[in-house]
């Protein structure tokens, strides 16, 4: 195709520029981000898709730029849903990297925050508070967990939606310095999106993030307790599967957050089985979880309930930030 032909066709550009997507997916470093994901983060084979299935897309964009054709951004806005402790602020951090090393934002950092960080409580304290986190999100991502409490209809005095119609603006007006990433349960962000259709539309990129299998949480078990020098013996490693099925069965899962509470139990109880037995301790001794470090968790010992009954324990009701960690235990 001639110079003539290409601008017929509407095509800009040099048509004999080439660009080496191999060499620029290289030195971007976008390999060494999407190596660490896969390290990082157990299973989560779709969700690893997504995020290359993007990275290409801003590598292909990145060229066609590179090349002289006539483009449009990409929209990168996300919605991230699925149960707590899948990876989701991994995966918005990861891809904050690729972000930056792309050229799509400034800086690639991550501000997580939640309606509390937003919503003011009182007439004229929502859009502050609301535009300093913009300010510190700004030439990064934006990742708002649980964002369908900025919605509630059910209250007429609630400073939600002065929040949302900020963001939306942003969203729009600052999208080549600001990726948002909603998050949240799946059935709650399908409801949210229902009541602001605007917000909806300006989210290019929906991302579902499955549960972990049992074996993929034993593994992510695993995995945490090699980073702080710690392992499983046999009958520990045995014990532990059987844990992940009853914990599972139990309110309030959250994959790896609840295999994580977990584990800092256990080694609550061998730190004190070593040292109620007073004997001298070698390495093996101390980096070693037991059977019975597992086992002495209330799943192995609480006997099914018969009658309605709370599902936290009394003390939990005056911490409740801890309620829904302490039945990991």
């Amino acid at each position: 195709m001639n110079a003539v032909e290409n601008q017929a066709a509407g095509l800009t550009g040099n048509p004999l520029a080439t660009v080496d997507l191999a060499t620029e997916y290289r030195e971007a470093g976008v390999a060494e981000v999407l190596d660490g994901l896969d390290r990082e983060l157990v299973g989560l084979v779709p969700v690893k898709r997504r995020v290359r299935e993007i990275a290409a897309l801003l590598l292909v964009d990145r060229a066609r730029r590179k090349i002289g054709l006539a483009t449009e951004p990409p929209s990168l806005h996300m919605s991230f849903t699925g149960n707590p402790g899948t990876g989701k602020t991994t995966v918005a951090l990861r891809i904050a990297q690729i972000l930056q090393r792309l050229g799509y934002v400034r800086r690639g950092h991550v501000v997580a925050v939640t309606r509390d960080d937003l919503v003011g409580q009182y007439i004229g304290h929502t859009a502050p508070k609301t535009k300093e986190v913009l300010k510190r999100a700004m030439g990064g991502v934006l990742f708002i967990d649980e964002a369908y409490y900025l919605y509630r209809p059910e209250n007429e005095k609630d400073y939600g939606q002065e929040a949302i119609e900020i963001l939306l603006q942003v969203m729009e007006n600052q999208r080549d310095d600001l990726v948002v990433v909603l998050a949240g349960y799946a059935d709650r962000m399908e409801r949210f999106f229902g009541s602001n259709p605007g917000l909806k539309s300006r989210i290019a990129h929906h991302i579902d993030f499955p549960d972990y299998t049992d074996g993929e949480l034993a593994d992510i078990a695993e995995k945490m307790l090699a980073q702080w020098n710690y392992r499983f013996d046999a009958g520990a490693r045995h014990a532990f599967d059987e844990y992940i099925a009853r914990r599972r069965a139990k309110p309030h899962f959250a994959n790896a957050r609840s295999v994580r509470n977990a584990l800092d139990r256990m080694r609550l109880r061998q730190a004190l089985r070593l040292f109620e037995a007073g004997a001298t301790v070698d390495a093996a001794m101390l980096t070693t979880l037991t059977e019975t470090d597992v086992r002495a968790s209330s799943h192995f010992h609480r006997p099914e309930r018969t009658t309605e009954a709370p599902a936290i324990a009394p003390a939990d009701e005056f911490d409740s930030e801890r309620a829904a960690d302490r039945i990991d235990y």
